[in-house]
């Protein structure tokens, strides 16, 4: 085995990168940045039904997305591909002659299959879980009382996962194999295969399963779903890198936002939690909002630009200065991208404040009141500050008999369009004298 540090992540392209094949993923790129070793993309595509090259795609696009950079694979236009089973059949038929010339493995039919020996050990070694201990014995059927043999080549010509992996891992120099704690009945099979092969075993690191908040394997409703929805639903590659690295793993001091760097930089294996993780949203949503929060406003931007647009918000002209003091005033509003979207609309233009609140709810007593505020407020041009609003606001519904809710409200809905707003006159600060004045004109309160 090479010294030098070698990692895989191998999904099979039966459907998206989601966030279980995802956290395997990382996991072993963490490992691979953090001792200056490589990280290999291999896909493993035997399953011919529903194996697909859309999937395959799919899969490479959410890892770009993340940033999981792969070291070596095929070139394809100066570019690394992964490595594909179904491009390497000769290797495993290669090493299932080697077996059968040696009388360690049999055919039934067209399959290849390797004979169990009795009283073999093929215990393991596990990064996370210690030794785990296991007899050959252990693979006979309880109920017929027959050795269980294991099938190399199928009769379709193609290898089973059991026997690639090991041809695959040994052929690419892999190290160390990290992947999920499901696979751990599988090892012992592989260790069979390694022995049978005189080849030398990876060591291998095995992840604690990830459980939804009701402590139940993941699901869909828990939010195993692809990683590209996440990025729909406005969640940043960091946030998700940031959150996918404490699901089994922290760095020191138990510090819950960081970037890349500083977990490269502590990532250890023995560090590695045994306990499962929990997928808790609330987590994954403070994370998403720190990470916004110390985004530059430029690019900040960018990745608001597309929800504002499908909004039908014109983005053309937005100046960045003023973009910055909304993102400012809107500083810890916003779980994610789009949340921060929808909820700043209202600074760039007033189309969909308009939308929202029709000002049907409007007496004409309550009229009244706002046209003689409204007036009287805009009327003082000395009035700069929040706080010079605020005291004005104050001594105005004091001087007239009102409460401060009874203006403070109706000017959220009336330039907001919201229910819940930052302080409407950090509103009235950023939105400035003449567009506040267009709008209250359009309720016809001033």
């Amino acid at each position: 085995m090479a010294d030098e540090v070698r990692v895989r992540f191998a999904p099979s392209p039966t459907g998206a990168l989601h966030i279980g094949g995802a956290h395997t993923a990382l996991f072993n790129w963490l490992w691979a940045r953090h001792t200056g070793g490589k990280f290999i993309l291999r896909i493993e595509d035997t399953d011919r039904v529903r194996s697909t090259a859309e999937y395959e795609e799919t899969i490479m696009a959410g890892m770009k997305w993340l940033n999981l950079d792969w070291d070596e694979g095929p070139d394809v236009g100066g570019d690394y591909g992964p490595y594909r089973q179904t491009e390497r059949l000769d290797l495993y038929n290669k090493y299932a002659r080697r077996l059968l010339d040696e009388g360690k493995a049999y055919k039934d039919g067209s399959a290849v299959i390797y004979k169990v020996p009795l009283g073999l050990d093929i215990g393991f070694d596990d990064e996370v879980y210690g030794h785990v201990d296991y007899k050959s014995d252990a693979l006979i059927d309880g109920r017929t009382g027959v050795m269980k043999d294991i099938v190399l080549i199928k009769s379709d010509g193609f290898p089973t996962y059991n026997y690639a992996v090991v041809v695959d891992d040994h052929l690419m120099k892999i190290s160390h194999v990290i992947r999920g704690e499901d696979h751990i009945s599988n090892t012992p099979k592989q260790v069979l295969i390694y022995k049978a092969l005189g080849w030398e075993m990876p060591k291998f690191a095995h992840l604690p399963m990830i459980l939804g908040k009701d402590k139940k394997k993941l699901s869909k409703r828990h939010g195993a779903t692809s990683v590209y929805e996440y990025r729909d639903m406005g969640y940043l590659p960091d946030s998700i890198f940031n959150f996918l690295a404490l699901l089994g793993w922290a760095p020191k001091g138990n510090v819950e936002v960081f970037g890349r760097d500083l977990a490269i930089k502590e990532y250890e294996l023995r560090n590695i939690n045994r306990k499962s993780s929990v997928f808790d949203f609330d987590k994954l949503n403070f994370i998403n909002q720190e990470h916004i929060t110390e985004m530059p406003v430029r690019e900040k931007f960018e990745l608001v630009r597309p929800f504002w647009e499908e909004m039908g918000v014109d983005c053309g002209k937005l100046d960045l200065d003023y973009l910055g003091k909304c993102f400012e005033i809107m500083a810890g509003r916003g779980k994610t991208i789009k949340e921060l979207a929808e909820f700043s609309d209202y600074l760039v233009t007033f189309a969909p404040v308009a939308a929202r609140y029709d000002g049907s709810d409007l007496t004409d007593e309550r009229r009244v009141l706002l046209k003689k505020f409204n007036t009287d407020f805009l009327s003082r041009p000395e009035l700069v500050t929040p706080d010079q609003m605020l005291a004005f606001a104050r001594e105005w519904c004091d001087a007239n008999g009102a409460k401060l809710k009874d203006i403070a409200m109706p000017l959220r809905y009336m330039l907001t369009g919201y229910k819940v707003s930052p302080g409407i006159f950090e509103v009235i600060e950023l939105l400035g004298r003449d567009e506040v004045s267009r709008r209250l004109r359009h309720y016809n309160v001033l």
